[in-house]
């Protein structure tokens, strides 16, 4: 009895669509990290609408911004005129990074003013330890007492 009722307002009633999911936390994050030229349109005025919504973000998206041009550029002379805008403003996880660039300023100017990189033996090193690790798991002794490595 109740169905018979109901069935009227079932056949007329507009079921609206839902919302659009909101994006991830790793997406916004990409987003803030990613050049915005290389941006595809439809992401970057995602993110626009983001940042428009919340000041702190687009405050914190600004100084990472601007510190990503300073390492692309190799601007190491203009690092402590970011960082004194960091510390004067009210970002409490870039304060942080802050800090533990003022601990060894020096080497960090240096290493965003000169071309030249120690990644190769950065990259060496940390293959090497990670196949150290390996071993050093596998060394581990068992039952049979045989070894891996």
């Amino acid at each position: 009895m109740v169905r018979n009722y109901l069935q009227p307002f079932r056949a007329l009633a507009h079921i609206p669509a839902p919302p659009p999911k909101p994006p991830t936390v790793r997406k916004v994050v990409s987003g803030i990290m990613t050049n915005p030229d290389a941006l595809a349109p439809e992401h970057r005025a995602r993110l626009d609408a983001i940042l428009a919504a919340s000041p702190q973000l687009a405050a914190l998206t600004g100084h990472v911004r601007d510190f990503a041009e300073i390492m692309a550029q190799r601007r190491g002379r203009d690092l402590e005129q970011w960082m004194t805008a960091v510390d004067n403003d009210d970002q409490p996880a870039l304060h942080s990074f802050v800090r533990g660039l003022r601990c060894d300023q020096d080497a960090v100017t240096a290493g965003l003013t000169m071309s030249w990189s120690s990644g190769t033996v950065e990259g060496h090193v940390n293959r090497i330890k990670m196949l150290d690790g390996r071993c050093s798991a596998a060394r581990k002794p068992t039952f049979s007492g045989s070894e891996s490595c």
